[in-house]
C-alpha cells in the first residue's frame, strides 16, 4: 500500500480569489468541476463531517495536555501552555489521534520530562473523552435525541441523493474503529455503509484514508476522477486530489450548526486544493444537480 504514514498540513493553494457561489446558495466553488464521466464512489470523513458526537472533543485534548505538559515543571503559564497545545492540536487536525499524542511526547521530552507511551496518552484522552459524551450516547441509544440532532444538518438528505444515484459509499475516520462503528450504528447510518466503515487502529501504520481510496479504486478498477470525498479535515481532501477525485470541503460549525461555514476550516481546506466548500448538506440537492450536470 505505500507509507501510510500521515504528513503534515502543507498550504498548496495560497488564495481563492475568483470563487464563485452557485445561485441563491452557500455553495462555494473554488474551481469548477468538469469531468466526462459520472461520479460512481464517494468517502466521508465521520466526526465534524457527518458526526457531531464528539463536538467538543478540543475542549478535552487541551486541558489534558496542558496537565501533562505543567508535570514537567515547565515555568510557562497554563495560558501559554493552553496556547501552544491548541496549536499544534489543531494544525494536526485531520490525521489519526494519535499523531497529536506523538507531539505531546515531543513536548515533554523538550521541556526535560519524562514522557507515557503515545498510546497511554491517547488512551487518557479517550477515557476523558467518552465521560464527557457518554451522555450524548446514551441519549441517542434510547431515543431520547434524535441522529438529525447529533449530525451535521443535512446529513441524511445527501446520503439518501447518492444512493439515488446508485453511488457506493464509504466512511474513512481518524477516530478508532471500534469507536466509529458504534456510533455510525447510534446515528442510523448503518445501512448507508454497510461494511464500508474504516477507523484507526492500535497499527498506526496499518490504516490511512488514503489506503481505504487506493482501495477503493483497485478493487473497482475505476480511475480517481470518478471519486468524490467529503470531509471537514485536511487529509482527506488531500487524499482525494492525490488521485484526481473531485474533493468538497465541508466547513461545518459543529458547535452552533448555524449554516454558515467555519472560516478558519474554509481557509484551510481551500489551502489543500478543495474544488468546493459547502458549510453543511442543507442543500444536498442543488449540490447533487451541479456535480452531475
Amino acid at each position: 500500500m505505500g507509507d501510510n504514514i500521515e504528513k503534515d498540513y502543507q498550504r498548496v493553494v495560497e488564495g481563492a480569489e475568483s470563487t464563485r457561489f452557485i445561485d441563491g446558495s452557500s455553495i462555494e466553488i473554488i474551481r469548477e468541476t468538469v469531468k466526462t464521466t459520472k461520479p460512481k464512489h464517494v468517502v466521508f470523513d465521520f466526526d465534524g463531517t457527518l458526526s457531531l458526537v464528539r463536538e467538543g472533543w478540543p475542549e478535552v485534548m487541551v486541558p489534558m495536555m496542558v496537565e501533562v505538559l505543567r508535570e514537567t515543571g515547565t515555568e510557562e503559564t497554563d495560558d501559554e501552555l493552553r496556547s501552544l497545545s491548541y496549536r499544534f492540536v489543531m494544525e494536526l487536525n485531520g490525521k489519526q489521534t494519535i499523531y497529536q499524542m506523538f507531539r505531546l511526547v515531543e513536548e515533554v521530552k523538550t521541556r526535560g520530562g519524562d514522557p507515557k507511551d503515545p498510546q497511554d496518552y491517547k488512551q487518557m484522552y479517550h477515557n476523558r473523552l467518552m465521560d464527557r459524551i457518554q451522555q450524548r450516547r446514551e441519549d441517542l441509544r434510547s431515543g431520547k435525541s434524535s441522529p438529525e440532532s447529533m449530525l451535521v444538518p443535512g446529513s441524511l438528505k445527501i446520503l439518501s441523493c447518492l444512493a439515488e444515484k446508485g453511488m457506493q459509499v464509504y466512511l474513512a475516520s481518524g477516530t478508532d474503529e471500534n469507536y466509529v462503528k458504534e456510533e455510525v450504528e447510534l446515528l442510523g447510518l448503518k445501512d448507508c455503509f454497510g461494511l464500508h466503515v474504516y477507523g484507526a487502529v492500535d497499527d498506526y501504520k496499518s490504516f490511512s484514508k488514503a489506503q481505504v481510496i487506493e482501495r477503493i479504486l483497485r478493487e473497482n478498477q475505476v480511475e480517481g476522477d470518478r471519486l468524490l470525498g467529503f470531509g471537514d479535515g485536511y487529509v482527506e481532501i488531500e487524499n482525494i486530489k492525490a488521485v484526481g477525485g473531485t474533493a468538497i470541503a465541508v466547513a461545518s460549525d459543529e458547535k452552533n450548526r448555524s449554516g454558515k461555514p467555519d472560516e478558519w476550516k474554509r481557509d484551510r481546506l481551500i489551502g489543500v486544493g478543495a474544488d468546493i466548500v459547502i458549510p453543511d448538506f442543507s442543500e444536498s440537492e442543488t449540490l447533487i444537480e451541479y456535480l452531475w450536470s
